[in-house]
């Protein structure tokens, strides 16, 4: 999935959370962040902190990967 901007991101962390069937709640809980960071980044607030939102991923099982425009990798 490509990824354009910080709403598309959060919808993504969103949509795999709810596959998961986890709660904000059991999130916060399990990694130490506040309900209202994983909430704000799930609604794509800009300001969210990058490497909190890449723990996140990781931790739901979504791969991050950054390709040079036009590449095939």
């Amino acid at each position: 999935m490509k990824i354009n901007d910080t709403s598309e991101f959060g919808a993504a962390l969103r949509n795999r959370r709810k596959q998961l069937h986890y709660t904000q709640a059991f999130l916060s809980e399990f990694t130490g962040f506040s309900i209202s960071f994983i909430s704000d980044l799930e609604r794509g607030k800009p300001t969210a902190e990058l490497g909190k939102a890449l723990y996140l991923a990781n931790l739901l099982g979504l791969d991050t990967t950054l390709n040079a425009r036009g590449s095939n990798a």
